[in-house]
């Protein structure tokens, strides 16, 4: 009997220590990274819909349910982005998207680049419409990867003679909001301008030069140019 009871014992302890070895797996497993993919629906959807329908990858109506043709859009973006195209929204995905949480990362690259970028298109377009804002922001984002320029967001910037606000100081005036916006949109691959490496304000140019550059398309008082 004494025997039994000493199994018994040590049975019930085995259990209570298997139990709390489960408890604390659970409480310190990592959790799970959100990701959206077809059949979900939510706000969070519908954020993404209305992104990719703002950068042209989407025709749908933002309706919050993640179907078919929701996820063609994201595998647009994702070979546009240079992400693995499976159409499924996951931390690389809404990082791309301007809705990951290593966006806010202060003192990142990409916050810096984005600060940089805000500060140029809220100098060069103060008062531009928010898609000739954007346009600002591509051109800049699309000299970087052209030949003829720095192959860097710092370097495109500071190029000498590239950008007015940097020879007259409107580059250290406060930043319009509209500005952030405009840059993220930028990074996250909408480009109102065509592709342009070029604008101006046709009211101000001062080089003749400018004229001949091909003309992609005018938003409010710029002219974009390849």
């Amino acid at each position: 009997m004494q025997i039994q009871k000493r199994k018994l014992a040590a049975a019930l302890a085995l259990l209570f220590a298997v139990n709390v070895l489960l408890i604390l797996f659970i409480q310190t497993k990592p959790a799970q990274a959100e990701t959206y993919r077809q059949g979900a629906t939510g706000q969070v959807v519908r954020t993404i819909q209305t992104k990719l329908k703002n950068w042209g990858y989407y025709n749908g109506s933002v309706d919050g349910i993640f179907g078919s043709s929701t996820t063609e859009a994201v595998r647009r973006f994702q070979q546009k982005n240079g992400l693995a195209a499976d159409g499924i929204v996951g931390p690389a995905t809404l990082e791309k998207l301007g809705m990951g949480s290593a966006s806010n990362n202060a003192g990142s690259t990409q916050t810096n680049d984005l600060y940089l970028l805000a500060k140029v298109i809220s100098a060069e377009s103060r008062g531009e419409p928010y898609s000739g804002q954007v346009a600002v922001g591509a051109v800049i984002l699309n000299r970087i990867k052209h030949p003829s320029f720095p192959n860097t967001l710092s370097g495109v910037v500071y190029q000498p003679g590239a950008f007015t606000c940097m020879m007259d100081g409107q580059i250290n005036q406060p930043i319009a909001d509209s500005a952030y916006r405009a840059a993220q949109d930028a990074m996250n691959g909408w480009d109102p301008s065509g592709g342009a490496i070029y604008y101006f304000n046709p009211s101000t140019a001062t080089s003749g030069w400018i004229w001949s550059r091909p003309l992609l398309t005018i938003i409010g008082k710029h002219r974009f140019c390849s």
